[in-house]
C-alpha cells in the first residue's frame, strides 16, 4: 500500500509539471510606447460625441451637419467606434481600457491642480508634488522614469521623448535627463535622414496656430515615427496636443477630429510594432491624458483646473503581450495617474525608485 502510495504521489507530481511546462512562457516586454493626448475627456473616449455640444453652433463651427455624418449615431458603443476605432476595436479585444465612471471604474488625477504640468509630472514620477503648480514650473527636480530607465545599462540611450508642447523639455528635464526630448517646434538632432530634414524643414516654415508654445500634431507624430524607424528606440514617449488646444478654442468640431487623427496614429504606431522584429510581440503601449475636463456644468467642456468640479477624472489604456486580455474594465474601482509609471516599470520587469515618494502600480492590470 505504501509503494502504490509512493507510485501515485509520484505520477500526480509528473503529471503537474508536464501541465506547466505545455503552458507557452509569458512573451518578454522589452520596449514600451508611452501616448498621451492632452485633455482629452473621458466622455468622448467612451461615449463618443455628445449631442448636446454637437448641435450648439458656439462649438461646432456653423457645421453641425459634418459633426453628425462623421460622428453622430444612437448606439453608444457604435459612437465611439466612430471616434476612436482602434481602441474600441483592437485595444478592446485584445488589451485594457479603464475610466467608464458611468460604470464605477474611476480613475482620477492625484495632484490638486487639474492642469498639464502636474498632470505630466504626475504621469512620469508616480507622485503627486504639490510644489509643482503652474505651468511655468521650472525643470522637474524629480528623475522622471524616463530618465530613471535611461540610467540602466540596457535602456542607455534608448530613451526618447517628442512633444508637442515646449514645456516637455522642463516636464522631463532634458538638461539633466541624458535623452533627446523634441518639443514642439525643436528639430531632431544627430544622424537625419531625408524625411526627417523635410520634417524639420517644414515644421520651421509652417504657420503656428498655437504661436511658438505648441505645433501641431502632425508634425509631433511623424518626427517620432521617423526617429523610431532610424533609431529603435526602447523606450519612447509620444504626446499629442491638439485635443486639449481645440478644447480650449471650443471648437468641438476639431477637438473630436484631432481625437480621432490621434487613434489612427496609435493604430499606424501599432501596426508598425507588430511588423518590425525587434518589437515584434515584445513591446507594450500604454495610453492616457494629462486631465480631464468640465461636463456636469456643460458650457465648462473646454476648460479645467482647479475650478472645474470633475476635471480630475481621466482614463487610460494598455496594450501589451502576455497581458490578460481584458477590453473594457467594467469592474467598480479607483484608480489614480500617479500610479501610471510603477506600472509602465513594472510592464518592463523593473521597479522605479528615486528619491521622492513613488506609487504603487495598477495590480489589476495584471
Amino acid at each position: 500500500m505504501k509503494m502504490n502510495f509512493f507510485f501515485a504521489a509520484m505520477l500526480l507530481a509528473l503529471s503537474s509539471i508536464a501541465q506547466k511546462a505545455a503552458v507557452p512562457a509569458q512573451p518578454k516586454i522589452e520596449n514600451v510606447i508611452i501616448i498621451t493626448t492632452d485633455g482629452l475627456r473621458w466622455q468622448e473616449v467612451f461615449g463618443g460625441m455628445d449631442d448636446v455640444l454637437g448641435k450648439d453652433r458656439k462649438y461646432n463651427q456653423n457645421d453641425s451637419s459634418f459633426i453628425y455624418e462623421q460622428y453622430w449615431n444612437a448606439d453608444g458603443d457604435v459612437r465611439r467606434t466612430l471616434l476612436m476605432p482602434f481602441l474600441w476595436k483592437t485595444i478592446q479585444d485584445q488589451g485594457q481600457i479603464y475610466g467608464n465612471r458611468w460604470l464605477g471604474n474611476k480613475v482620477n488625477n492625484a495632484n490638486p491642480y487639474w492642469f498639464s504640468y502636474p498632470g505630466y509630472s504626475e504621469i512620469m514620477t508616480g507622485y503627486a508634488d504639490t510644489a509643482i503648480n503652474t505651468n511655468d514650473y521650472p525643470p522637474n527636480p524629480h528623475v522622471t522614469l524616463l530618465e530613471y530607465l535611461n540610467q540602466q545599462p540596457e535602456y542607455k540611450g534608448r530613451v526618447a521623448a517628442f512633444g508637442a508642447w515646449e514645456a516637455f523639455d522642463r516636464i522631463l528635464n532634458e538638461s539633466r535627463a541624458g535623452f533627446q526630448v523634441v518639443s514642439a517646434y525643436d528639430t531632431v538632432k544627430g544622424k537625419l535622414n531625408e524625411r526627417q530634414k523635410l520634417i524639420n524643414s517644414m515644421m520651421a516654415n509652417t504657420t503656428r496656430p498655437f504661436h511658438n508654445s505648441e505645433c501641431l500634431d502632425i508634425y509631433t507624430h511623424y518626427s517620432a515615427m521617423e526617429y523610431m524607424k532610424l533609431n529603435k528606440p526602447k523606450v519612447l514617449y509620444i504626446a499629442y496636443g491638439e485635443t486639449d488646444e481645440w478644447a480650449h478654442h471650443q471648437q468641438y468640431r476639431n477637438y473630436l477630429d484631432a481625437a480621432r487623427q490621434v487613434d489612427k496614429w496609435i493604430a499606424e504606431i501599432w501596426n508598425y510594432v507588430q511588423s518590425t522584429p525587434g518589437y515584434k510581440n515584445k513591446t507594450a503601449i500604454f495610453i492616457t491624458t494629462d486631465h480631464g475636463r468640465g461636463d456636469k456644468v456643460k458650457e465648462q467642456w473646454h476648460s479645467h483646473g482647479q475650478s472645474v468640479a470633475d476635471a480630475s477624472e481621466i482614463w487610460f489604456a494598455v496594450l501589451a503581450p502576455g497581458l490578460p486580455a481584458k477590453g473594457e474594465v467594467e469592474a467598480p474601482m479607483q484608480l489614480y495617474q500617479k500610479q501610471f509609471a510603477q506600472t509602465i516599470a513594472k510592464l518592463l520587469g523593473k521597479t522605479y525608485t528615486g528619491t521622492h515618494p513613488i506609487a504603487e502600480a495598477v495590480k489589476e492590470v495584471w
